[in-house]
Parts: structure tokens; sequence; C-alpha cells
């Protein structure tokens, strides 16, 4: 593949949505807003808006990037759709990054472990550890579903300094926070971010580990919120 692909990366696995657009001269611009669950509404205006921010045409895109989750479901829904439609529309590949390595890209210049840690809400999180190497960062464990004090127990086990970043650390910090040899980021780095999908997606593209539209799947690591109210219902 050509080494000057731009890469357009779209984001949209938490509440807020985030677009960006690089390649290999690095992010050329990056948009990133927070409207509560009003994705479909965001999204497209941003990537319009991150288009004239690049001075770039949507048709000199190459490359699609999508956050693939775990996230909120609506959110991730929104983005992985509009990602595939501007694929197909422009004949290109894409690329699929978990939210929970954009979350832990970030903090790759620290040697504690890393745990990205997202807010699944109904009293759960979406979490996988890391650890630095160079140039990035490595996954430890399988991303998973569970309870803040799970994921607790899961870290005083390890036995090592851990530095958590991600909404759910910052919503659940009283059950983290005091944990020994465990540090909480600043909120700035709660949210995964369309700059980290674009540089990692970049790097995938150069090895050509990209895959075709249809091929694209999300990570669900538990049913939709409205599938599991209509279950509950039905079993009432």
């Amino acid at each position: 593949m050509e080494r000057r692909v731009l890469i357009l990366g779209i984001e949209t696995s938490t509440v807020q949505v985030g677009c960006a657009i690089g390649g290999h001269e690095g992010v050329l611009a990056s948009t990133h807003s927070s409207r509560g669950k009003r994705h479909a509404e965001s999204l497209t205006p941003a990537i319009e808006f991150t288009c004239q921010q690049a001075r770039v045409s949507l048709q000199e895109i190459g490359v699609v990037a999508v956050d693939l989750g775990p996230g909120l479901f609506t959110g991730l829904r929104v983005g992985i759709a509009t990602a595939k439609a501007i694929a197909q529309a422009l004949r290109v590949p894409m690329i699929g990054v978990s939210s929970l390595d954009l979350l832990a890209f970030p903090a790759r210049f620290s040697s504690r472990l890393i745990a990205a840690v997202l807010d699944a809400r109904r009293g759960e999180v979406f979490s996988a550890l890391y650890r630095q190497v160079p140039g990035g960062v490595q996954r430890l464990t399988d991303p998973q579903v569970g309870s803040p004090d799970e994921l607790a127990s899961e870290l005083v086990a390890r036995g090592t300094d851990v530095l958590m970043v991600g909404d759910g650390a910052v919503r659940y910090a009283d059950r983290y926070r005091h944990l020994p040899g465990v540090e909480l980021v600043e909120p700035e780095l709660a949210h995964p971010s369309a700059r980290s999908l674009v540089s990692l997606a970049h790097a995938q593209a150069l090895r050509e580990e990209w895959v075709r539209p249809w091929e694209l799947t999300p990570l669900y690591l538990r049913r939709p919120d409205a599938e599991i109210n209509w279950s509950s219902r039905e079993g009432a």
C-alpha cells in the first residue's frame, strides 16, 4: 500500500464522539465532543469538520478505522455502521481497534501495569490489563466485563504498581484510589481517543492488517441493555 495513505478514525464507544484524520506524518486534525447519547446527530458533522480542519476531502481517505468496543451499545452501533458505510462508498479497507487498546495507548510511557477500565453501566466495568513495550503497549488479558470489586481483587492479587485509565476508573474511584500501589490518571484520559485510533491504525495499515467492511465485527461482551430488559420482562 502507499505509505502516504490517509486514515479516517471514528470513535464512539463511550458518551464521547471522536474523529481524527492522519497518516505517516501523524494526526492532521481531530474532533472530540460529548453530547450525551446523541451519537447519530454528532458524528456526521464531526467527520465533516475534521476533514475541513485537515484540509482533505473524504474521497482522499484510503483506510477507515473504527473503535470495535467494548462500549455503550448505541454508540458502537452508530460508529461502526457509519464507518462501514463510508468504507463501502469509498471502496477502501477497514481497521478495527479495541476501545481498551485506545485507552491504554496514551499511558504507554508508564512502567506500571496499565489497567484500562470503561464504565459498562449496570454496575459493571469493561477492562483489560497492559504493559509497556517499545513503541506502545501490549495487552496481557482479554477484554472482560465484571463488577468494580472483581477488578479491584484482581489488581490486589497481582501485587504490582498499577496505573488506571478510563471513565470506569473515574466513576468507581472510591473503590480503587485506596488500593495499594494503584494510581488513577486525570479525567482528561477518561475516554478512548480518535487520535490514538489513527496512530494505532496507521501501524497496522503499514503491515496491511486490514479487513473489508463486511468482515469487521464489533466486540460485545454482553447483550444490549434493551435486550436484557426485554428478557427480564418476559421472565417476570
